[in-house]
């Protein structure tokens, strides 16, 4: 099987029924309309604001574009083995029009939406003459499916490389992770290039169930989405579930305007998150089941590492090796660590990517005899549950001590005035690397340095922060902390202006 036949299987058993939902807030007729006043018009809520597509337009489509090329076309692009085609939308315009000039490859430029800009052509005026069958390729497992693009936090991206007998293995752990069936509306809010929302919306294309696309996020958009679209799982970000409760903590929230009763399943993933939040979040939501996935882009998304919603009591850890998949815990030189001594996480499983496209360095450093080194720093405890501690490219040795960002971030997010912290190395001529925190306060809240130095009273001495910087913490599509960012902030020469109270 390859990943398009779960769509033609999709078409052909639930060709009227709805398969994706695209939700535009800003376009919404009026805000501020409750759920019941919502469903008065809800059967006409203006286009621009919610879109849907079935089953049967979803494979159409598909069929479409896969039908773009001639056989000229296609071979030209298969020899080449590089990009020939760029389809963008309106908010991409800008970008695209300032570069198309120094991309010599890109032989064809589809804009989607109106008006169309000069240096492209409208995608929907070519694919209408195009045929909406099936293309007559055969293919199969063992045959490349995608190039993914890392999210770049530790430098440029890289391109991923996946077979489609592994992106069949992501639909196959998702469900049997979070039991997706024909009932389930999953809401999708991250960015599609996020191999994360792409890889959990498998769940719903294995089961052939609804999902709903939420441009924007704002804690009232999640919120009124969950409850106009009667999503049943939700997948988050740390930030996203912690403005919700903030939200719902100053009133901006009243949870009994929505109907909520069908959620039955929040998780998180791409990062780090604090037990502290899930305690909150499940003092809010009692009834829901809660669960966090682990994975890269490396190992197709989401899930070779997971919690399990039956594991609960063990928040903080990212869980057990998941579905089909083995985990280690090795020292630099390969071998296993013992007990609950740190090391590097690696993972083994159907869903490793076959390489880095064009970059054999790059693959030989990550897999080695079918393992995936993740670089992520982990340790395991007596349970077998997994907890990370750190990047390994992150990690700050100071005075021959080993300090690890994620736990010193652990820590100072317990601080009821911290919205976000990021921890960083900084030079230090005498220990070589300090540690610095770079803090963004809670909105309307003050917090001194003072402060923040007694709270960390309560950590060991080598693990405090030696600089406390009051700034905000930047974090791209995926809601990962940009560090690179960060470095070339604080250690390029360009140190900002410090705030010591907000």
């Amino acid at each position: 099987m390859v990943i398009t036949d779960l769509l033609e299987r999709n078409a052909k058993l639930y060709p009227d029924e709805v398969a994706l939902v695209e939700l535009n807030p800003q376009n919404q007729p009026d805000p501020n309309l409750t759920w019941r006043e919502f469903s008065l018009i809800e059967a006409n809520p203006g286009e621009r604001y919610r879109r849907e597509m079935t089953w049967r337009e979803f494979d159409t489509k598909a069929n479409r574009f896969a039908n773009l090329y001639s056989a000229e076309e296609i071979k030209y692009c298969a020899e080449l083995a590089d990009a020939s085609v760029l389809i963008f939308g309106p908010e991409f315009t800008d970008r695209v029009q300032s570069v198309f000039m120094d991309l010599p490859l890109i032989k064809n430029y589809f804009f989607v939406g109106g008006p169309v800009p000069e240096f492209a052509d409208s995608y929907d005026r070519m694919v209408t003459y195009c045929s909406s069958t099936a293309p007559a390729v055969e293919y199969d497992e063992d045959d490349f499916a995608a190039i993914y693009f890392s999210s770049g936090t530790t430098g440029f991206p890289k391109a991923i490389l996946h077979k489609h007998r592994s992106l069949i293995s992501s639909c196959q752990v998702e469900q049997h992770h979070h039991g997706q069936t024909r009932d389930d509306v999953f809401l999708c809010i991250p960015p599609l290039i996020h191999t994360g929302a792409k890889m959990h919306w498998f769940g719903s294309l294995i089961s052939g169930s609804r999902a709903v696309i939420l441009r924007g996020v704002s804690p009232e958009g999640i919120i009124r989405a969950v409850s106009q679209e009667r999503a049943t799982i939700v997948w988050l970000l740390v930030p996203w579930a912690q403005d919700i409760l903030d939200a719902i903590d100053r009133g901006d929230i009243r949870l009994e305007d929505y109907r909520l009763d069908q959620w039955r399943l929040m998780h998180i993933g791409a990062q780090p998150v604090p037990p502290s939040l899930i305690r909150r979040w499940k003092t809010v939501f009692p009834h829901h089941e809660y669960d966090t996935n682990y994975g890269l882009s490396e190992s197709i998304g989401p899930g070779c590492v997971h919690l399990g919603v039956e594991n609960i009591h063990k928040v903080g850890a990212i869980g057990v090796p998941g579905y089909m998949w083995e985990a280690k815990i090795v020292a630099p030189d390969g071998t296993p660590v013992e007990g609950e001594d740190v090391g590097e996480l690696i993972v083994k499983g159907p869903g490793v990517m076959t390489c880095y496209y064009k970059n054999p360095e790059a693959t030989a450093e990550v897999l080695k005899d079918g393992w995936l080194y993740t670089g992520d720093m982990a340790k395991r405890d007596a349970d077998g549950f997994i907890y990370l501690v750190d990047r390994k490219k992150d990690v700050i040795i100071t005075g021959g001590e080993n300090l690890y960002p994620v736990q010193i971030e652990d820590f100072l997010r317990k601080h009821d005035k911290i919205k976000d912290v990021a921890v960083i190395g900084l030079p230090d001529e005498r220990l070589g690397e300090i540690a610095a925190a770079i803090i963004e306060v809670k909105e309307g809240m003050e917090l001194t340095e003072a402060e923040v130095n007694e709270f960390c009273l309560e950590m060991p001495r080598y693990k405090r922060p030696r600089k406390i910087i009051f700034a905000h913490v930047p974090r791209n599509p995926t809601g990962k902390i940009e560090k690179p960012k960060l470095r070339e902030i604080y250690c390029g020469g360009r140190l900002v202006e410090e705030q010591t109270t907000r």
